[in-house]
């Protein structure tokens, strides 16, 4: 414990905290809109626990990562389909074009929901999943996302008391941020579509980085990884083009008020 307060250490914990709130903001954004799949009632029960379990469980594979992070390295098996796919998968690879493919279903699934549902305002989806199914998603998820900071934070240091209380109040740090962001989207419905999309890029970035981990060659082609700089202009790209839309707008619609409410206005459009 007293490792823990030596001014290394503590320095090392705040800058841990610090990548662990960065990099878990795409999570916080999966939970928040995932959690609308679970009854109105339990959705703040529900990311609660999500994120208590997701804690518990990422010390858990902290552990298990810190002993076994050669084994998550090795070929677990090698596929080449006459040159035209071809690529070396491990237990890395394999975890994270899981998780970038799933969060890609999630965000097409959720965009094409928007999109046919007929009664926008109340289609909230509660009710759609079980509180049981939601929080295993939420906790899932937040293993997929763990698995990368976790060896982001074991290049900064490899005193498992650091990292773990690192993982513990990031993650309290969610649990008050969550309901938060929950209820920003509930009220600015459109923003909703602007956190499908980036967390559709977040997928791409995931598939992207798994498919450079496995090896993977498309016609010979060898799959890059998104750089993590090319992935932060798109999202401030995507927020700038939202707001600005957003303006307009709203804009349109106070000068399409104006011209229904001024008759002599009305009279000389038509």
């Amino acid at each position: 414990m007293d490792a823990l307060f030596s001014a290394e250490n503590l320095f090392t914990l705040v800058m841990l905290v610090a990548l662990q709130a960065v990099l878990g903001f795409d999570n916080l954004l999966y939970i928040s809109i995932e959690s609308k799949r679970a009854p109105a009632e339990s959705q703040r029960k529900v990311r609660q626990w999500g994120i208590g379990i997701a804690i518990v469980l990422r010390i858990g594979l902290l552990f298990v990562v810190m002993n076994a992070i050669d084994y998550f390295q090795d070929v677990l098996f090698h596929f080449d389909l006459f040159g035209l796919f071809e690529g070396s998968f491990n237990g890395h690879s394999l975890i994270v074009l899981f998780g970038g493919g799933f969060i890609i279903y999630t965000a097409l699934k959720e965009i094409m929901h928007m999109l046919s549902v007929d009664d926008i305002e109340h289609a909230d989806n509660g009710g759609a999943k079980s509180v049981a199914s939601v929080v295993a998603s939420i906790v899932l998820m937040n293993l997929v996302f763990s698995f990368d900071s976790i060896l982001s934070a074991l290049a900064l240091t490899k005193v498992f008391l650091v990292m773990a209380t690192a993982i513990v109040l990031s993650g309290i740090m969610m649990i008050a941020l969550a309901d938060h962001v929950a209820e920003f989207l509930k009220k600015n419905r459109l923003y909703e579509v602007l956190g499908l999309f980036i967390l559709f890029i977040v997928g791409i970035l995931l598939v992207s980085e798994g498919g450079h981990l496995a090896h993977i060659k498309l016609a010979g082609y060898a799959v890059e990884p998104m750089a993590k700089s090319t992935f932060y202009f798109v999202i401030i790209v995507l927020v700038l083009v939202d707001v600005v839309q957003g303006q307009y707008q709203k804009r349109l619609m106070r000068q399409k008020a104006h011209e229904i409410n001024d008759p002599q206005v009305h009279a000389e459009v038509s």
